[in-house]
């Protein structure tokens, strides 16, 4: 009799522990419908509240996660620093993170996790964190052309700022030509040359990867013709090198203008009422 009444109370236990559990479940979903309309009506912090509570009541309900990483990120301000503003980054880091920690995340939820990771970490200007998630996400799922495509302008940008040195260094206009026959300009052209090239030739494969992806991405074509001008300016001593590099990029100006004039011309017009002419 004893050991039956051990067997209820166990059993009463567990109820009571299977109903407090699916409350909070109902509970956590309920703050995340709500958060979800606070977001949806631009109130950021009420949302993050609610996404706060639901994440709280249950840990495994991803998309309060996600929800609340990009309430955090729609708070962050890119270039402007500051502790508020920093921790704003650093929470929808964290939260992401915890998306692409989970067990059984879904394929969707775990590439805008690594996406939405990077442009935090690109928006800091850091450069190598921002690629590792990029490239996370094209792991995951390798024909998106866009991270393939950041990676392209983060290595452009890596390029174009240490350029831009150099030549302010030598009191030269962005656009002068590093001359080999100039000692100054020639020991500036090699330093460049060994810092650059890495990213040249990456930001150039990642570029033409997004390309094979979607071969009408006038952006990729507008970035391709920005690092074959990064490529023809390390050209150091190859005058020939340079001005095949030059004719490359000048060729991706073309495609950029030709593919962009394609999709005008394809997108509807706008109707309107036109009156009848007598």
């Amino acid at each position: 009799m004893k050991k039956n009444l051990q067997v209820l109370a166990l059993a009463a236990a567990g109820l009571a522990m299977l109903t407090a559990s699916g409350c909070a479940k109902l509970q956590a979903r309920d703050h995340l419908n709500k958060g979800v309309m606070a977001y949806k009506s631009a109130k950021y912090e009420e949302a993050i509240n609610h996404f706060q509570q639901s994440v709280a009541l249950d840990p495994t309900l991803l998309n309060a996660k996600m929800y609340l990483a990009t309430a955090f990120a729609q708070q962050f301000i890119p270039g402007v620093e500051g502790a508020d503003n920093q921790r704003m980054a650093d929470q929808a880091i964290e939260q992401y993170k915890a998306v692409l920690a989970a067990p059984n995340v879904a394929r969707d939820q775990k590439v805008n996790s690594a996406k939405g990771i990077a442009y935090l970490y690109l928006n800091q200007k850091k450069f190598d964190d921002a690629k590792k998630y990029y490239r996370e996400a094209s792991d995951v799922d390798p024909n998106d052309p866009e991270p393939f495509y950041s990676v392209g302008v983060i290595d452009w940008t890596a390029c174009y700022q240490p350029r831009m040195e150099a030549r302010n260094k030598l009191g030269m206009k962005p656009e002068d030509h590093l001359s080999s026959k100039n000692k100054d300009q020639k020991k500036a052209c090699d330093e460049l040359k060994d810092k650059n090239t890495p990213s040249v030739q990456e930001g150039i494969e990642a570029l033409n990867t997004a390309l094979k992806i979607r071969p009408d991405y006038d952006d990729a074509m507008a970035y391709m013709n920005l690092m074959y001008r990064e490529k023809a300016d390390i050209e150091c001593d190859d005058p020939d090198g340079r001005a095949t590099d030059l004719k490359t990029a000048d060729h991706w100006v073309d495609e950029t203008l030709r593919v962009k004039k394609e999709k005008a011309e394809k997108a509807p017009t706008q109707g309107g009422i036109t009156m009848e002419q007598k």
